[in-house]
């Protein structure tokens, strides 16, 4: 299997990245460095909500991995029917489920001896607190008026 060792960092940002600009779920980031049967360095997982969503994320990633951090995926499979794609770069293996098969699969949970990280949409927080912040401002107001 060829691996790549440079570069993992950016390859996690940008395949992260894709996964948020088309609405990912649930990412999560699966370390399994420190574990010593290991098939790669880094598992990112998510799901989509339908079919197409999941076509959108895995052609999404493929697109921001290559301008970002110049790198082509060594395999793609699963982009016929959309259930499950797999997007392997070598040293990051990238899972994109239908919720369902994320569910009946779950991976996370094979894995669970290895370092798991929620991934979370930077721009969706900072909206969300904007929203709060809005709110309380409101209510303020209607506190003094």
């Amino acid at each position: 299997m060829k691996k790549r060792s440079d570069g993992a960092e950016l390859l996690l940002a940008s395949a992260i990245k894709g996964i948020h600009e088309k609405k990912g779920h649930n990412v999560l980031k699966i370390d399994l460095r420190k574990l010593e049967n290991r098939i790669t360095d880094y598992f990112i997982i998510c799901h989509a909500s339908s079919t197409t969503q999941v076509s959108a994320i895995s052609d999404s990633i493929d697109d921001i991995v290559r301008k970002e951090a110049g790198e082509k995926p060594l395999h793609m499979e699963g982009l016929d029917n959309c259930f499950w794609v797999l997007i392997d770069y070598g040293n990051v293996i990238v899972h994109v489920f239908l919720e369902e098969y994320r569910n009946f699969y779950s991976l996370e949970s094979l894995w669970a001896d290895a370092k798991i990280e929620s991934v979370e949409d930077k721009k969706k927080r900072t909206k969300k607190w904007r929203t709060l912040k809005i709110i309380k401002d409101q209510k303020r107001k209607r506190i003094k008026i």
